[in-house]
């Protein structure tokens, strides 16, 4: 993976995306598209590596990559990912909070306010606290499901345009949004420990 970020340094986060040996192109209009494909060709010939045919697709207008979608409307989760999340029974286990906080955290950045939804569950992930599903913890675990099933398109951001950021604190946690044009690119938001 690092071979791969040095080859395509100068052009990750303007139309590269590279995850191990996945390579995403990505472009505005098709005569760009063209234009970005015959530099990561080219790119890949100076370093003498090899894509297999057969294993690329080209000219796609939306593509699944990394358990989202991606396309010019921007990046949604994955239905086939998040599927199993409706499904999902109530955790027993400190474990099961766990497996369920680590998809559901991986999608964080779709659903507002995530870290505050998700405290009575984490609550219970500390150490020498006794497990006790409680009422609220239950409303926790339903509204992050329903959050990931219905998360929204978020935009793809545009780095020639003005960004707005939204944020909000509290004694328990930070949240805030990001956005361009009226329209979200991100959420993001963390619990504050006790020291903070």
């Amino acid at each position: 993976m690092n071979m791969m970020n040095k080859v395509f340094m100068e052009f990750l986060d303007k139309f590269v995306v590279v995850f191990i040996d996945d390579i995403l192109v990505y472009s505005k209009n098709e005569e760009e598209h063209a234009e970005h494909l015959r530099l990561v060709l080219e790119k890949l010939r100076e370093h003498q590596l090899y894509a297999k045919f057969s294993k690329c697709e080209f000219w796609l207008k939306e593509v699944g990559f990394l358990g989202h979608i991606v396309s010019g409307e921007g990046i949604a989760v994955d239905p086939t990912k998040v599927e199993s999340v409706r499904e999902w029974n109530a955790p027993t286990t400190v474990g099961e909070i766990r497996s369920f906080l680590g998809l559901a955290g991986y999608y964080r950045r779709f659903i507002e306010n995530f870290s505050k939804i998700a405290r009575p569950m984490t609550s219970l992930l500390k150490k020498d606290t006794k497990f006790v599903w409680t009422e609220e913890c239950e409303a926790s675990f339903q509204e992050l499901k329903k959050r990931l099933v219905t998360a929204p398109v978020l935009v793809l951001p545009d780095v020639h345009k003005d960004f707005q950021v939204y944020c909000d604190a509290s004694r328990q946690g930070l949240g805030g949004v990001l956005m361009q044009e009226g329209k979200v690119v991100a959420y993001a938001s963390r619990q504050l420990r006790p020291h903070e």
